[in-house]
Formats: structure tokens, C-alpha cells, sequence
């Protein structure tokens, strides 16, 4: 038995019939929607109920996540866009030209992300330049939490719609 062989067996590479898929794309919209523009929610809800010391150091770690993303999108931006761009249309081209099931399952992961991360530097953008307070950054926070939980649930929905056509349609043997 060779390496290759041995590699495919341990790894199905049928990405809808694996559990481990579905694992991390649970794992991944979970982590997505905890951490808000890089702070963990679970921080901004205490920092909400509790104010005072807790608050200024959300309100810090916050500001410098919001900077960060501002700086990586105007430094970097225009190579972000362009090779998430191109990942992506490679991955389209494979994944449902070439009915690469591997190829449709990372573009099913990676697509609504990039979404989400474009809207996360909108949000940083905004929450720097537009903040009048302490109230309008929790609601800014909250409604970019529900937008990026939004998106996930669409993305699990379509992905375990698209998933379950492909197991129906190509069959347990992979033909």
C-alpha cells in the first residue's frame, strides 16, 4: 500500500460525507461569531454590565482591534481583495466547473467568512470615526455580532442543503 493511498483512506476527501467537515464548520461560525472585530463577546457583555475599569479595558482592546483591521485594509487592502478574489474564483471554477467536491466545500467555508470580513472593517472603520459613546459602541457591537450570525446561519443552511444534494447525488462510492 503506497502513502497516497494510505493518506485518502484516513482523509475522505468527499468533504459533505465527513464529519470532521461539519465539525469545523460548526467550530468556525461559533469562533466567528464569538469574537466581535477581535474582542470576545463574553467581554463586551461584561464590560456592559459591569462598567467602570472592565469597560475601559474593552473600550482599549477594541480600539486597538479597530485600528489594526483599519491599518491591514489601507496597507494591505487592495492584495487582500485581490488574492481573496482570486481563491475564491479558482475555487469556483473548481468546486462547480470541474465538480471538485473538496474545491465546493472550501468555498463554502471561506466565501460568507470573507464577507464577514469585509464587514468587519466596515464596522471598525465606523466604530473609530462615528462613535458617540459608550451605548452606540455596544449597539454597534451587537448589531455587527447579529449580521455576522446572520450570515453563518445562511452559510450552515446552504452548505447542508448543497452537502445533502451532493451525498443524495453522487452516492456513497463517490459515482
Amino acid at each position: 500500500m503506497d502513502f497516497y493511498t494510505t493518506v485518502f483512506e484516513v482523509i475522505d476527501m468527499r468533504s459533505f460525507s465527513n464529519l470532521w467537515y461539519w465539525i469545523g464548520l460548526a467550530v468556525l461560525w461559533s469562533t466567528a461569531s464569538h469574537w466581535v472585530l477581535g474582542i470576545p463577546y463574553d467581554l463586551v457583555m461584561r464590560a456592559r454590565r459591569m462598567g467602570g475599569e472592565v469597560e475601559q479595558d474593552m473600550i482599549a482592546m477594541l480600539a486597538a482591534s479597530c485600528r489594526r483591521l483599519i491599518h491591514i485594509g489601507e496597507v494591505l487592502g487592495v492584495w487582500v481583495l485581490g488574492g481573496t478574489c482570486a481563491v475564491l474564483s479558482a475555487l469556483v471554477v473548481l468546486g462547480f466547473w470541474y465538480e471538485v467536491e473538496f474545491a465546493q466545500a472550501v468555498f463554502l467555508l471561506l466565501f460568507p467568512l470573507s464577507i464577514v470580513g469585509a464587514f468587519s472593517v466596515r464596522a471598525a472603520r465606523r466604530l473609530i470615526r462615528q462613535s458617540e459613546g459608550t451605548a452606540d459602541v455596544y449597539r454597534r457591537l451587537a448589531r455587527h455580532r447579529t449580521l455576522t450570525r446572520m450570515i453563518g446561519f445562511a452559510s450552515i443552511f446552504v452548505t447542508a442543503m448543497w452537502g445533502m444534494y451532493q451525498n443524495l447525488a453522487v452516492g456513497p462510492l463517490g459515482g
